[in-house]
């Protein structure tokens, strides 16, 4: 097998970018993650709503009134120029830092998915990070859904980016990365979810259908959990099914360990490979 040309995909949700105690970015954590980054890595970030709200709501003293998915695309487009600044601010100077925001369109239509994957395997030979997030600031929900709904019609296996769980799975999916890290406010995927001693260590399988078999048996355990009240661990295992059967290792993990820990030493965390 030849080497891959793309290291790792990396995605970190919105919760490990936010301090709550100070109603402000987690500057340590989003430092630690910068610091990190280097050519042949490809990092999808959330937190650009969130991030945008709170800054609104400490230099007007109230959040937006009126339509709540209009003052989401307002948060959004508020809080991706300060996500970018911090990543700037630590990403290694002798790197380029490059931001890339995405719709569902780009990995529904082949023409964008194709120009899409030539432009990031362009960028480790240019000394160069992607830093992708979805177009909140511009793509209104119901207009989404009618254009989801359209290409339901005519083709299969439609991608929705419903959140960046899904959009780093496709990500992945397009570039065949050797890893692909989800970073998370908890150690990875529980048994039970409740029991913080019930850390799943491993999912693997022989082959491919042994390896989606047994995510689906993990997926079961988290049944009846939404995204929010079991940080995703269901949609997380079903997003990334498709580059883990197709050979890239899937690791899920805490935020506050960075990523060289899950790549170089022994942190908690739920691997998902082929063996």
């Amino acid at each position: 097998m030849s080497e891959r040309k793309i290291k790792l995909v990396g995605k970190v949700g919105s919760m490990s970018l936010v301090d709550r105690e100070y109603a402000d970015m987690n500057y340590n954590v989003i430092a630690k993650l910068a610091r990190e980054l280097r050519p042949g890595m490809i990092w999808v970030t959330s937190g650009a709503t969130e991030i945008g709200r709170l800054d609104y709501v400490r230099r007007t003293g109230k959040e937006i009134d009126g339509n709540i998915d209009d003052a989401k695309m307002d948060y959004a487009a508020q809080g991706q120029s300060l996500l970018m600044s911090k990543y700037r601010e630590y990403v290694s100077s002798e790197y380029s830092l490059r931001q890339i925001l995405v719709e569902h369109q780009h990995f529904n239509d082949a023409v964008k998915r194709e120009s899409l994957l030539r432009m990031l395997l362009r960028c480790p030979d240019q000394n160069a990070i992607p830093v992708i997030n979805y177009n909140d600031a511009v793509s209104y929900e119901e207009n989404r859904k009618l254009e989801i709904a359209k290409l339901s019609e005519r083709q299969q296996n439609v991608v929705q980016c419903v959140d960046n769980d899904e959009t780093a799975g496709r990500i992945a999916s397009l570039v065949d990365p050797e890893v692909l890290l989800i970073l998370t406010t908890t150690n990875g995927i529980y048994a039970d979810p409740t029991d913080p001693d019930t850390l799943i260590t491993d999912i693997t399988g022989h082959d491919a259908d042994e390896l989606l078999y047994n995510i689906e048996q993990c997926k079961l355990r988290c049944h009846g959990t939404s995204r929010r009240g079991s940080g995703g661990a269901f949609a997380k295992l079903e997003y990334i099914k498709e580059p883990a059967a197709g050979g890239t290792r899937v690791i899920i993990g805490n935020a506050k360990y960075g990523i060289d820990a899950f790549l170089h030493s022994d942190v908690p965390h739920t691997a998902i490979y082929l063996k």
